[in-house]
């Protein structure tokens, strides 16, 4: 098992970075660039910024901000001395917003004013009551009693909002360089890094708690994998705030030396331009992103011959990345195992290894049990894949440790598969209704919740459809209200303005009577065969 020879925490994990990278390049956004060296001296600056402002350990901060150097010097700002990192979907609307600062009881938010279309200072006076008539003070809201501040990157034009970038400005005198380094003496493996926010098996978001060393020790381990070097530029459209960006992406970077190519938003033509610019040699995401590069005109005359690295298939070799899905190496993951927990080097299967998932990653132990009597089964049988290991989060927040793990310290993953008798995974999909679309985990019952609010529509049944390059899409079966008209561009419009963008259906489907859909005898809808009949409508 590959581990770093230093105690696994983010003040180590940097120092030891510039120590023996600091010249090199970390992170690129457009003509924007920092060295190791640049990074960590700007993030050492917010840490003291942050110390004079009353941050300690276990001070709950929320970052809501796009893949970027300030994302990256905001966490490494927060978790070297000890507070706890909340990062935001930049996707998240108004209701979304408000559950998860209040549930995660965050004392402050790092927020850029907009992103894309995204205006995050409306839209959080929209989301607290009583935000918009608060001044530059400490906040004192009902609706979210632990918020004490929020610094806005940009244009903070609000009365309550205090500058982001006054935190690497301005600091307490007496909080000086040698201050900052007796607080990160206090940083423990041990202690909460992160809490990353995905979807529950119910309608509301789960935070999953990792810890310096979990999140450390995985990175490292897998990174040694993947044959990452200090002179890669690695581009990667997975957003840091999904455990897939921040793990798998930016922290193998670090521990590598390797420079990051951010950009503010994917968009084919100009991603293509900065690859070939940036000369690119790893990629690494979702495949229909590699799709969408290799179908656009500018594809054909893009110099991408630095790729030697990735698993985004139709902008990568064929050595590297098979053009037949079932024979690219693949993982499985999730965000409360800090990424994937099996894993399969690059390059191609071999036939007999169609479709399989990889092997357990070292130090990971796996059982599969029966759904139903929790009985461990032997390889071969299909089952819950249950994971255990040093990469495993700490727990939920706000859950006991016993509703989460089993009395062995196993975590129920609700993914289904089996293990052959040679270890490899064979992973056959979730057990629940939960979606997984491009990476991002959709709850059906959260984008049911939703429809069901709109008055023209009487009942609603969101499952997952197949899809080739994104796993999944999101769709919905909607029975309308008599003499009610609206269509399906007017609800997609609507819960557009109301979830994230990922948990929009990309189908609508209009029914006049729920007799026209598939039910159980107990009076159940049956999702199975619902979603097999608008499969076929697609």
């Amino acid at each position: 098992m590959a581990f770093p020879d230093y105690v696994p925490t983010t003040p180590n994990l940097i120092r030891r970075s510039v120590d023996r990278f600091g010249a090199n390049p970390f992170v690129v956004l457009d003509d924007t660039r920092f060295t190791y060296a640049e990074i960590e001296a700007r993030s050492a600056r917010m840490a003291r910024g942050l110390l004079s402002d009353g941050v300690g350990k276990g001070s709950r901060i929320g970052v809501l901000m796009p893949n970027s150097p300030d994302w990256i010097v905001a966490w490494l700002a927060i978790t070297r001395i000890g507070a706890i990192l909340v990062p935001f979907n930049t996707f998240y609307q108004k209701r979304e917003l408000e559950w998860i600062l209040r549930h995660a009881d965050v004392e402050r938010l790092l927020t850029v004013d907009r992103f894309l279309s995204h205006d995050y200072l409306s839209r959080l006076e929209e989301a607290l009551p009583g935000l918009a008539e608060s001044g530059r003070g400490p906040l004192r809201l009902p609706s979210m009693p632990y918020l004490r501040a929020i610094h806005v990157f940009g244009n903070g034009s609000r009365p309550w909002a205090r500058s982001g970038e006054e935190l690497e400005r301005e600091c307490d005198p007496k909080i000086d360089a040698a201050f900052l380094a007796a607080v990160e003496e206090q940083v423990s493996a041990a202690d909460p890094m992160i809490v990353i926010y995905s979807s529950g098996s119910t309608s509301d978001p789960k935070g999953a708690i990792h810890s310096h060393g979990s999140v450390i020790r995985h990175s490292f381990n897998l990174g040694t994998r993947r044959d990452i070097k200090a002179s890669d530029r690695v581009w990667s459209p997975m957003p840091f705030f999904w455990i897939g960006g921040f793990v798998f992406s930016l922290l193998c970077n670090v521990h590598a030396g390797a420079c990051m190519l951010c950009e503010e938003a994917f968009d084919p033509e100009k991603t293509l331009a900065m690859l070939e610019r940036e000369r690119a040699s790893i990629a690494a995401g979702w495949p229909h992103f590699g799709k969408a590069l290799s179908d656009h005109p500018n594809f054909a005359r893009t110099d991408l011959s630095f790729l030697r690295g990735g698993n985004i298939p139709n902008i990568l070799p064929a050595e590297v990345c098979s053009p037949d899905p079932a024979l690219r190496p693949n993982a499985l993951g999730m965000t409360e195992t800090g990424g994937p927990h099996t894993y399969a080097s690059e390059g191609t299967l071999p036939e007999s290894l169609r479709g399989s998932f990889g092997t357990a990653v070292e130090g990971v132990e796996h059982r599969v049990v029966d759904p139903e009597t929790r009985v461990p089964l032997a390889p071969g049988e299909f089952g819950e894949i249950c994971v255990r290991g040093y990469n495993v989060m700490q727990g939920l927040h706000k859950l006991e440790r016993e509703s989460v793990f089993d009395a062995d310290g196993f975590y129920p993953t609700g993914d289904g598969g089996y293990f052959d008798a040679d270890g490899v995974l064979y992973f056959q999909g979730r057990l629940g209704d939960m979606i997984k679309t491009a990476g991002a985990n959709v709850t059906p019952a959260e984008v049911e919740a939703v429809l069901c609010g709109f008055p023209e529509i009487k009942h609603a049944y969101v499952v997952g459809l197949r899809d080739p390059e994104r796993g999944q899409n999101v769709a919905a079966a909607v029975v309308v209200e008599a003499g009610q008209p609206i269509d399906a561009n007017e609800i997609q419009q609507r819960v557009k303005s109301l979830l994230s963008a990922y948990k929009v259906p990309r189908h609508v489907f209009l029914f006049a009577d729920n007799r026209e859909l598939p039910f159980t005898d107990t009076g159940k809808i049956d999702k199975r065969k619902l979603a097999e009949r608008l499969e076929a409508r697609v």
